[in-house]
């Protein structure tokens, strides 16, 4: 026996000695000091605004690294870490990396022009990976008609019917990416495009174009048909909506004839900032080219470049010792130390331009993004409700804020993911050097109408819990209930919705 005791002894000194605290814990220095460079939503989080403590999570943090007895027990430190900011963009991204590959595979390009529509589309992405269905059972309700499945059509629709008679249009978004919706879209751009010889996956970039504008033109024949009905007032589905891309900022201008101004918006002041001015500044470059560009498109044109190269040179400027976070707090405020600079807006240099400014669709596209949806502004101009839950997040986010901040309407449901604005640059995640975790960091915020940051979420101004011992079917009914209730308290909605 006391052999086999001897070597269980040197099997657990070996294990102890494995165990490398200190590299856990310069692991977590490194981790604290790329937050505060890169991370948007830092400044926030340590202002009372921001809801959190993180001198109290940096020291309990630091206190289960000194009181780890091993690396899982250090791992899950750092993880309870990250976790305990709830931004669901601030994440692992996956395992570590396997050392790389000395001799890997070459892999052929797709040669789009041999392939079917079919095909073609689903290897550019274009399939229903969300849940089409309501967020809610409203299909189960009385006196529901479905209007749109949501899949041979990108939006499942119809028309629902509250307990007090009223009728309200309800459209499903499930998601703010065109590729995620019915690949119908893209087959019906696929049949119409100009196949001379091989294509690549750039060649096919009119596809998509193509895809993305039937898109919102479904979207928008849908208000239309609402409108046509003459329903009280029009619900749109973001619950479980976990985002996408600028679609969630572009298609609120879809219901209101009002004028819809951007969020404004901040990126982190460090290199990753002038990989997104650049690319501003590019496209704003290529608009330059177009050869019917009146004086006016060319001023705002060169206004345009001259703000985001002016931003370019001034993210040193914004720079300043953001170590403060782990020991106290301060209010928010974008514009002091927080490490952030001015981007212009969620729709690119410009908040808004009106419709079919400077006569040319590329210019206008190039200085405010949302300029490709002019023709659709206002396909419903009356009262709109958001519907709302925890899966509600990014650019699902952005569409329900703007939609309270620019075009009125009100949010219903539970309050939001709080999830961001997440990413404007495309730059690899923060890797510990000892560990070798890696973490997504965000480096972009969007502001809401008080200055606030949009990764707090978006609370419902008719907030709808479970209650016990009501179902999902029961509180759908409930919810209607109360969009009905809300929409007779308010004069100038019930104005609005009638005839």
């Amino acid at each position: 026996m006391k052999p086999l005791i001897a070597a269980a002894l040197l099997l657990a000194t070996g294990a102890a000695s494995a165990f490398d605290r200190q590299s856990w814990l310069d692991d977590y220095a490194f981790l604290k000091t790329a937050l505060e460079q890169r991370y948007a939503n830092l400044a926030w989080f340590a202002s009372p605004q921001g809801g959190l403590n993180l001198p109290a999570i940096d020291k309990r943090t630091r206190r289960l690294l000194e009181t780890a007895e091993d690396d899982d027990m250090a791992k899950a430190a750092l993880t309870a870490f990250v976790g305990g900011f709830h931004d669901g963009h601030f994440s692992p991204a996956g395992g570590a990396l396997q050392p790389k590959i000395a001799r890997p595979l070459t892999l052929p390009a797709v040669d789009y022009s041999k392939l079917g529509a079919m095909q073609a589309c689903a290897a550019l992405g274009y399939a229903p990976f969300r849940s089409v269905a309501f967020s809610l059972p409203f299909e189960s309700l009385p006196g529901t008609v479905l209007e749109a499945d949501g899949l041979a059509r990108a939006f499942r629709a119809g028309v629902v019917t509250a307990p007090d008679g009223t009728r309200l249009g309800i459209v499903r978004i499930a998601r703010f990416r065109e590729q995620d919706s019915s690949p119908n879209s893209c087959m019906e751009a696929w049949g119409e495009r100009q196949a001379d010889g091989a294509m690549s996956e750039a060649d096919v970039a009119p596809v998509r174009s193509a895809a993305s504008a039937a898109w919102m033109q479904t979207l928008a024949a849908q208000l239309r048909h609402f409108r046509e009905q003459k329903v009280a007032a029009v619900i749109v589905d973001v619950g479980g909506n976990s985002g996408g891309n600028d679609t969630g900022d572009w298609a609120a201008r879809l219901f209101t004839a009002n004028d819809v101004h951007s969020a404004r918006l901040m990126m982190s002041a460090a290199p990753l900032a002038a990989q997104y001015f650049d690319e501003q500044l590019a496209q704003l470059r290529a608009a330059q080219k177009e050869k019917d560009a009146t004086p006016e498109a060319r001023a705002m044109l060169e206004q345009s470049i001259a703000a985001f190269e002016a931003r370019k040179a001034g993210i040193a400027a914004r720079h300043c010792d953001l170590s403060w976070v782990w020991t106290e707090q301060r209010p928010w405020q974008p514009q002091g130390c927080s490490r952030l600079i001015d981007a212009g807006y969620a729709s690119g240099q410009a908040a808004y331009l009106p419709p079919k400014s400077f006569g040319n669709q590329t210019i206008a596209s190039s200085i405010y993004w949302a300029a490709g949806v002019d023709g659709l502004r206002g396909a419903w101009n009356g009262p709109a409700y958001v519907l709302t839950d925890s899966g509600t997040a990014s650019s699902a986010e952005m569409f329900a804020a703007l939609m309270h901040d620019a075009v009125g309407a009100r949010t219903v449901g539970r309050a939001t993911a709080g999830d961001g604005c997440g990413f404007m640059a495309d730059v690899p995640p923060v890797e510990l050097p000892r560990s070798r975790l890696r973490y997504r960091v965000p480096n972009c915020v969007r502001l809401r109408a008080d200055d606030g940051n949009e990764v707090a979420g978006v609370k419902p101004d008719l907030p709808v819990l479970p209650a016990e011992g009501e179902n999902d079917r029961a509180r759908a009914y409930r919810l209607l209930d109360m969009v009905a209730a809300d929409l007779r308290a308010r004069p100038a909605a019930a104005a609005a919705a009638k005839p």
